[in-house]
């Protein structure tokens, strides 16, 4: 189950009357220019891109623009919902007819088996769909069922739910590569883990249906207890003391979100300590970060620059 908030991926595409290609990166402050040809030689540099252009088989020339409101390593799905930007601007570009569903789909076989980076599939879903979506996998089968949340239950939730960087950012591959090998190995505290994240999932989504949102808070923290029985790389003292100091100051749950290790922390906190929550969490070195839910998913448009 994941929800989608008002931090944003851009990708803008400007086709050019030649056959080079022009990237420009504004988080990582990277500029790299090579001919179509050469767009599909992995070097360690803006390498996403180029699995994209392979794997969608761009041959023209073009100027591509990248901008995430999100820090790599945050936990936030940066990564994916850049591939999701390339992908709709590709498409909205070539006059691709992909639905949502293949996007997302184009978006986890470009940065999963493409580029090669280690993660799930949740994330391209999420930015592709939208929204608050109950996500069901099913071998090769993907099932993303719109979840209708109350106006009231909503309000709630932007009002009560406290989203923190924690300063710290991490690479998730490694965290990933633990956890599966305790998986892969039959470590009983990891698939038993694994098998409560999931109930965890149903009951959270029939807490928020229901308008149960302290009981969506419990379990939140019984998912975020769950969860550090994946690997020992998801938390880390740093971490541990800043969750105690939200619990200690009105949260009634919270999780780490992505991977672990570092990025951002999601609490829930009871509707009269927001203000101390918050005050606790950026003296403890965190900063709070305000939100809104977000609902449209992936957005393509076009405008004349000349």
């Amino acid at each position: 189950m994941n929800a989608t908030i008002d931090k944003y991926a851009y990708c803008s595409l400007r086709v050019r009357d030649d056959n080079l290609v022009n990237i420009t990166s504004l988080d990582y402050n990277l500029v790299a220019k090579y001919p179509v040809a050469k767009s599909h030689e992995y070097d360690g540099k803006l390498d996403l891109v180029k699995a994209a252009l392979k794997t969608l088989n761009v041959k023209n020339g073009v100027d591509l623009f990248l901008h995430s409101d999100a820090p790599p390593g945050s936990g936030l799905g940066a990564s994916s919902t850049i591939t999701v930007a390339l992908v709709g601007a590709f498409k909205r570009w070539m006059n691709l007819p992909y639905s949502n569903y293949e996007i997302a789909e184009l978006a986890y076989r470009i940065e999963r088996l493409e580029a090669g980076i280690k993660g799930g599939r949740q994330d391209q879903y999420a930015a592709s769909f939208g929204g608050f979506n109950f996500i069901e996998f099913q071998g090769g089968t993907t099932i993303v069922n719109p979840l209708r949340i109350s106006a009231e239950v909503l309000n709630e939730l932007e009002y009560r739910l406290v989203l923190c960087y924690t300063g710290m950012t991490r690479l998730s591959a490694g965290i990933i590569d633990d956890q599966m090998s305790g998986f892969v190995q039959k470590k009983a505290e990891v698939v038993r883990a694994l098998d409560e994240t999931k109930a965890l999932a149903i009951d959270m989504k029939n807490a928020l249906l229901l308008g149960q949102i302290d009981e969506f808070g419990l379990l939140m923290h019984q998912a975020w207890e769950n969860k550090k029985m994946f690997s020992r790389k998801i938390t880390n003292p740093d971490i541990d003391n800043l969750y105690e100091t939200a619990r200690r100051n009105g949260a009634i749950g919270g999780k780490l979100l992505g991977a672990g290790g570092g990025g951002y922390l999601l609490c829930l906190c009871k509707f009269d300590r927001r203000h101390v929550l918050a005050k606790k969490l950026e003296e403890q070195g965190a900063k709070v970060v305000n939100f809104a839910f977000e609902f449209n998913g992936l957005q393509t448009w076009e405008v004349n620059t000349r």
